[in-house]
C-alpha cells in the first residue's frame, strides 16, 4: 500500500484475518439505528420514520422472494454484531435450541404481533377522543415517562401512535442486546419478528412460484 493512502484504505477496508473485505454504504446501516434511537428520545414524533424498517423487510420478501434486508441492510443486527463481536460484549455462546424452534419464533412472532395490535387499538382510541398518553412502555411493562418532547404540531392520535411505536422498537433492541450478551452477538435475529414473518413470506412465494414452473412445465411437455 502506498503511502498517504491509510486514511483512504480504512475507510473502505476491514481486515479480517488474513481476508480483506471492501466495506459498501449498507454496512454502515447501524449508524441510522443508532440515530433513530436518540431522534427518539429528543422528539417521540420520530419514531414514525420506524415504519421504514417494518415496510422494507416486507417488500424484499414479498417482491423478490428473499431476506436481503435482514442479510445485509438491518442496521440493528449489524449493531448487535459491532457490540458483541468486535467490543467483545457477547458472551459468544450458542444460542439455546428453543430459540431456533418454530414453536417458539412463530408464538414471539403472535405475541409481538398483539402487543402491535393492542398498540394500534390505543391509537384508534385516541383518535377518537381518548387522552393521549405521553409514556413510552419498556418490555409492555415499564412506563417511562416522555413529557418533554414536543408533540403540539401534531394531532394526539398521530403523537399515540410515535409513543407506541418507539415503545416496540426500543422493547426488540432492548431484548436484542439482552440475547446478544447472553449468547452470540446477532442471536436477536433468530427470533426477530420481521426475520420469522419474511421467512414465512419467502417460503410461501417459493413454493407457488415451484407449483406455477411446475404447471408450465406439464404444459410444455403435453404440447411437445
Amino acid at each position: 500500500m502506498r503511502k498517504g493512502m491509510s486514511g483512504w484504505y480504512h475507510f473502505y477496508y476491514e481486515k479480517r484475518g488474513s481476508r480483506m473485505k471492501k466495506k459498501h454504504w449498507y454496512d454502515y446501516m447501524w449508524i441510522v439505528s443508532i440515530i433513530y434511537l436518540f431522534l427518539g428520545v429528543f422528539n417521540i414524533l420520530f419514531a414514525w420514520l420506524g415504519l421504514i424498517c417494518f415496510f422494507t423487510p416486507l417488500i424484499f420478501a414479498i417482491f423478490k422472494g428473499n431476506k436481503a434486508y435482514c442479510n445485509r441492510y438491518c442496521g440493528r443486527g449489524q449493531l448487535f454484531q459491532l457490540l458483541g463481536g468486535r467490543f467483545g460484549l457477547s458472551r459468544n455462546k450458542i444460542p439455546p435450541k428453543f430459540l431456533h424452534s418454530l414453536w417458539f419464533r412463530y408464538g414471539f412472532l403472535t405475541f409481538f404481533m398483539t402487543m402491535f395490535i393492542l398498540m394500534l387499538y390505543a391509537t384508534y382510541l385516541v383518535f377518537a377522543g381518548a387522552a393521549l398518553k405521553e409514556v413510552v412502555t419498556l418490555l409492555w411493562t415499564f412506563q417511562l415517562p416522555w413529557h418533554w418532547t414536543n408533540t403540539a404540531m401534531v394531532s394526539s392520535g398521530v403523537a399515540q401512535f410515535a409513543f407506541g411505536f418507539y415503545s416496540v422498537m426500543l422493547t426488540s433492541t432492548v431484548l436484542g442486546l439482552a440475547t446478544m450478551i447472553l449468547f452470540r452477538p446477532r442471536s436477536w435475529c433468530v427470533y426477530c419478528p420481521m426475520g420469522t414473518m419474511t421467512q414465512g413470506i419467502c417460503q410461501i412465494k417459493h413454493r407457488k412460484d415451484a407449483l406455477e414452473n411446475g404447471r408450465e412445465s406439464k404444459k410444455d411437455s403435453g404440447a411437445a
